[in-house]
Parts: structure tokens; C-alpha cells; sequence
């Protein structure tokens, strides 16, 4: 635990070094407020809940969260700090854990930086914020998921370019599986139990649960089941990247 603490305080204090940070939460509090209170008609509903607010959530994650992980090994094997890093005393996993762990929290900050929505909601009417919670909850799941898959790619190239544009191809598809759309072709001629196989993998079905209020067991275990598989797959990837 004290190399995983020890990477995470590295990680976590190098974002805010840098403008960088400072940049994606603007743009971060910059674009909810806009989803929220323009294209989610916030006013306009006459409700006093945060969904348009969290509807939003897998869209802005789609981009900005592949944008945070895109540099956690690419600019390790670029700048050619992995190997000293791989030298420290700690094994792999702590070091791909502890990395995921500080841009996860960096994430966390961000979202927190969002509470002045939930004063104008209570302030504007009479809200159920345990739903509001959950949507947090699961806003927070998703983010780890996207930058999981994220994290892994990083490892793949020395591209930071190449990993964010992979890394929101392939998040594109986990969100994509849960559609009328994809779903349709589907049902057309596979099997029903490959259908639902296939919508159990959409961020959207397990998010859009948690933040009605429901937080069922199923969701927690599929966000935590996909966190943990692609750190899994992480960790053999910069471990084949070693041996070769």
C-alpha cells in the first residue's frame, strides 16, 4: 500500500503542476452548466432533480476522460521514464494502480466542483438527494470505467494522440451496445440472450439505473468487474512491453 500511496501523491500532485489541470476542470464546469441549463432545459422541465445534468455525464466523458488518461504511460514511454520507473522498487500492478487511483481522484475533483448545482436545485426547489447522490455514485463508476479503458490504451503507444482517439473508439462502443439502433440490428438475426449479452455493456444502461435512485448490485458489478479487467489487461501490457 505505500507504493501505491507513493505513486498515487506523485501522480495525483503532477496534475495540478501544470495548467493542464486547471484547463479540463474549466472546460469540465463549463460544459455541464451549458448541457445542463441549455440543452437539457433545465428550467424549462419545472422539476427539481438533476437529470438533465447527469444525462449528459457519458458524453462529456466520451471525450474528456480519454484526455486524462491518454498521458499516463504514453508520455512515460516517450519521454523514456518508464524504465526508471519500472527500476523503483514496486511491482507493476502497484504502479499501474497507483497512477489509475490519482487521475480517478483528479476526476473526482472535478466532478465534485459541480456541488453548486446541487445548492441551486435545493435552493430552487425540494429535491430527493439520495437520487442526486446516486447519480454521483454512478457518475464517478463511469468515469473510472472510461479511464481504465483509457489507462490501458495509453500503454499500447508513445502516442498520446493515438491512445485518446482509440481510447474514445472503443468507449464509443460501450456506450453505443446499449442503442435502439445497434440493438435492432442485432435482434434481426442473433439470439435474444446474445442481444441482452451485448446491452449489458452499454455505460448507458448501467448508469441511467443508478441515477434514477437505484443502485442495484448488478451495475456496481459491472462497473467494477470492467475496472478491474482492463487494469488486469494494463498490467500485462506494460509487462510485455518489458520483456520485449
Amino acid at each position: 500500500m505505500n507504493n501505491i500511496f507513493a505513486i498515487f501523491k506523485r501522480e495525483f500532485v503532477g496534475y495540478f503542476a501544470t495548467p493542464v489541470a486547471y484547463v479540463f476542470i474549466v472546460i469540465f464546469l463549463f460544459l455541464t452548466g451549458v448541457f445542463t441549463f441549455y440543452l437539457g432545459s433545465f428550467f424549462e422541465r419545472n422539476q427539481a432533480d438533476l437529470q438533465p445534468f447527469f444525462n449528459f455525464h457519458p458524453w462529456l466523458y466520451l471525450f474528456l476522460i480519454p484526455a486524462i488518461a491518454m498521458r499516463l504511460w504514453s508520455e512515460e514511454r516517450k519521454s523514456g521514464t518508464i524504465e526508471l520507473l519500472m527500476t523503483l522498487p514496486l511491482s507493476t500492478a502497484q504502479a499501474v494502480i497507483g497512477k489509475y487511483l490519482a487521475a480517478w481522484a483528479f476526476s473526482a475533483v472535478a466532478l465534485a466542483l459541480t456541488f453548486p448545482m446541487v445548492l441551486t436545485v435545493n435552493y430552487l426547489g425540494d429535491p430527493d438527494n439520495t437520487v442526486i447522490v446516486a447519480g454521483y455514485i454512478g457518475s464517478l463508476l463511469m468515469a473510472g470505467g472510461f479511464l481504465a479503458i483509457g489507462s490501458c490504451i495509453s500503454a499500447l503507444t508513445k502516442s498520446q494522440v493515438i491512445a485518446f482517439v482509440v481510447s474514445v473508439v472503443i468507449c464509443f462502443l460501450f456506450l453505443l451496445s446499449g442503442f435502439p439502433l445497434v440493438l435492432d440490428f442485432f435482434k434481426g438475426w442473433a439470439p435474444q440472450a446474445i442481444v441482452d449479452v451485448i446491452a449489458s455493456f452499454s455505460f448507458f444502461t448501467h448508469f441511467d439505473s443508478i441515477k434514477k435512485g437505484v443502485i442495484d448490485a448488478r451495475d456496481m458489478i459491472f462497473f467494477t468487474t470492467l475496472i478491474a479487467f482492463w487494469l488486469y489487461a494494463n498490467v500485462v501490457t506494460i509487462e510485455a512491453k518489458k520483456a520485449s
